[in-house]
């Protein structure tokens, strides 16, 4: 299972850029209102930079930008015992961000993540061959200390993940061949959009779909 403790099934980066697409695409058609939704990612976010995000309106939330140094994830679980508010003054666990590298440094001071409530963060460059986190003496005897396992989750790229979360999340059903067919990018048309969601905006949702950058 994805944790920062073991980062080997956390796809690549061309795989994470896919796959959060996948997500956030699913939760455009499924959930109309934006605020409502778990998952989004923003392809114009900056120059040459695109930014994905999982926010659960409960605190806890992840960021990733995607950039030509790599790619930069930070996640809060307001709960965790790494929590940056254990401590007085309020500060990151040690090792969470004190290593982070030169190159990702304007993404570890970047407003929009509210770097100051981070409990885990992992990055990669394009000419690494896995993802990297600093050195951290984790709290004992805790499963899940920073919120990584149940956070990252989601990103193993099986689309009954999403199904399970999902169809518990919206309350209905979501028919799984549905979420495949998203997973593996295959074209969205109206009567796509329809099937999966009858009552949304089916323009509306297609411009939605335009900026997440998923293939038209």
């Amino acid at each position: 299972m994805i944790s920062t403790r073991n980062l080997s099934a956390l796809p690549s980066i061309p795989e994470l850029k896919r796959l959060i697409q996948s997500l956030a695409v699913l939760d455009a058609i499924i959930e109309p209102q934006w605020e409502y939704r778990y998952y989004s990612l923003d392809a114009n976010w900056g120059d040459g930079e695109q930014m994905a995000s999982m926010r659960n309106g409960s605190g806890d939330e992840w960021f990733c930008v995607f950039s030509d140094a790599g790619a930069f994830l930070k996640g809060f679980d307001h709960e965790s015992p790494m929590s940056p508010w254990k401590f007085d003054p309020k500060r990151a666990w040690p090792g969470v961000l004190d290593q982070v590298p030169e190159i990702f440094q304007p993404f570890a001071v970047e407003p929009a993540f509210s770097m100051d409530e981070t409990t885990f963060c992992c990055w990669r460059t394009h000419g690494d061959s896995t993802w990297h986190t600093g050195q951290i003496q984790f709290p004992a005897d805790r499963e899940d200390p920073d919120g990584s396992q149940w956070m990252l989750s989601i990103l193993d790229g099986d689309p009954q993940q999403y199904h399970s979360w999902a169809e518990s999340y919206y309350e209905r059903t979501i028919p799984l061949d549905l979420v495949e067919h998203v997973y593996q990018h295959k074209p969205i048309t109206h009567d796509f959009i329809r099937e999966l969601n009858p009552d949304c905006d089916v323009e509306a949702v297609l411009a939605e779909i335009a900026e997440i950058g998923y293939p038209g």
